[in-house]
């Protein structure tokens, strides 16, 4: 005969819930370690990231008043002079004009044997004109007419003045003549080959 009711005290097994809710309990424990892991990794990383975000302000700050200074310091006047040679330079850059290898042939054929080129310096102004500076020595005056009339006939120039003269202790005239250079009309690259 059996002397439990089992209808007022059911019976539970106690062991089986207590291990679910133990198991519950640690998978519970876990993620909340994993998440105040997590949270303090977050955190350090965004002091971290607050510390650089601050230090790049800083250097952009000093870089900022660095540069107010160096543009302070400028003389508007030279910037001025700097940018009109560099257009200048642009000029005889885009132009293509002026060749060397084309002037220096010019005074090969224009050269009396007795008069020597010391100084070339050409210059463009304004006008789009090339004004070469030559220095020369020549034996006898006669020499440097010579070369300025050739220059002027056969050389691709024009306006050729002696604009400095003087004998040195040799005995040679060193002069100084400049005029305005016509440089040869610059053919296309292929413009002259046949089809």
């Amino acid at each position: 005969m059996l002397r439990t009711n089992l209808s007022t005290r059911p019976f539970y097994n106690l062991r089986a819930v207590r291990i679910v809710l133990g198991a519950g309990l640690l998978v519970v424990a876990g993620l909340t370690v994993f998440n105040v892991g997590q949270l303090a990794r977050l955190a350090a990383s965004q002091y971290t990231l607050g510390a650089r975000a601050a230090a790049a302000e800083r250097e952009a700050d000093r870089l900022r008043t660095e540069a107010a200074g160096i543009r302070a310091q400028i003389n508007p006047q030279e910037l001025q002079v700097v940018a009109s040679a560099a257009r200048e330079a642009n000029a005889i850059i885009d132009q293509r004009a002026f060749s060397w290898t084309d002037l220096l042939a010019q005074f090969e054929v224009t050269l009396p044997p007795d008069v020597r080129v010391t100084t070339i310096q050409p210059r463009l102004e304004r006008a789009g004109d090339f004004i070469v500076a030559i220095g020369v020595e020549a034996r006898r005056a006669e020499d440097l007419d010579a070369f300025i009339e050739a220059l002027e006939t056969r050389g691709g120039f024009r306006n050729v003045l002696s604009i400095q003269e003087q004998a040195n202790t040799a005995g040679l005239i060193q002069a100084v003549i400049e005029g305005a250079y016509l440089p040869p009309p610059r053919t296309p690259p292929g413009a002259g080959e046949g089809r």
